[in-house]
């Protein structure tokens, strides 16, 4: 029998498990910057949590710019919103920079 020792969870982790389960934007502060947040699927970076999210209010109109993996211990002032939540045609469930998925958006 395998036995997989389960990770603590940072703060923000059930609220943003919620938010890709339900497909709900979130409003964050992300290294002092405010973000709209679409999360699309959590996991692990090296031991770490991390959450990919289409920004809704990117600085950019390229939408591949909108996508942004963050470590959840970062993230600040978390809040479920009732703002559109939304996904473009590039998401794929492949994220960069997260080795292991634990939750992730169905589509």
């Amino acid at each position: 029998m395998t036995v997989i020792a389960l990770r603590p969870r940072p703060p923000g982790w059930d609220l943003l498990a919620r938010a890709v389960i339900e497909k709900r934007s979130v409003t964050a502060r992300y290294h002092g910057q405010d973000r709209l947040l679409c999360p699309h699927l959590l996991g692990w970076r090296n031991g770490r949590a991390k959450v990919l999210s289409y920004q809704a209010a990117a600085p950019t109109g390229d939408p591949r710019q909108h996508w942004r993996s963050m470590f959840v211990d970062e993230l600040q002032d978390l809040a479920i919103t009732d703002a559109t939540w939304f996904t473009p045609v590039n998401y794929t469930a492949n994220a960069v920079g997260i080795d292991l998925i634990e939750i992730a958006v169905e589509l």
